[in-house]
């Protein structure tokens, strides 16, 4: 019996579950600027697969890698969501998301037609 699919696939599970909840917390606490922790992770897990022996935990390592890599895009994805109101905003950081809403604009509510509702809600 070969367990090696299913170590890796519960292992991929645990890093995209465990990413997710860090990517709106480090958005909470230090904005969209935190995506530069991901980027040194992701070149650091991806350094790591290289140089790893075996197989299992080298593939690992490349999906942790590229677990970081996806979460600088969820990072900026993250901001949006909480300029459209669907996450928290920090307090500590409430002038920062203020000038993001007037730099954007109606921008922040175009990007998606299901946004009516925000448009709406916001007297755009």
């Amino acid at each position: 019996m070969n367990f090696s699919g299913l170590i890796v696939g519960v292992a991929v599970f645990l890093i995209i579950g465990i990413c997710h909840p860090i990517t709106i917390k480090m958005e909470y606490y230090w904005g969209k600027r935190s995506w530069l922790v991901f980027c040194a992770a992701g070149v650091i897990f991806t350094v790591a697969s290289i140089l790893v022996d075996g197989m299992i935990l080298s593939t690992i390592l490349g999906a942790a890698a590229f677990s970081c890599f996806w979460g600088i895009h969820e990072i900026i994805s993250q901001e949006v969501r909480v300029l459209r109101g669907w996450f928290p905003e920090n307090p500590a950081r409430h002038e920062y998301y203020e000038r993001r809403r007037a730099e954007l604009g109606d921008a922040i509510l175009k990007s998606h037609p299901s946004h009516k509702h925000l448009k709406e809600k916001l007297g755009k």
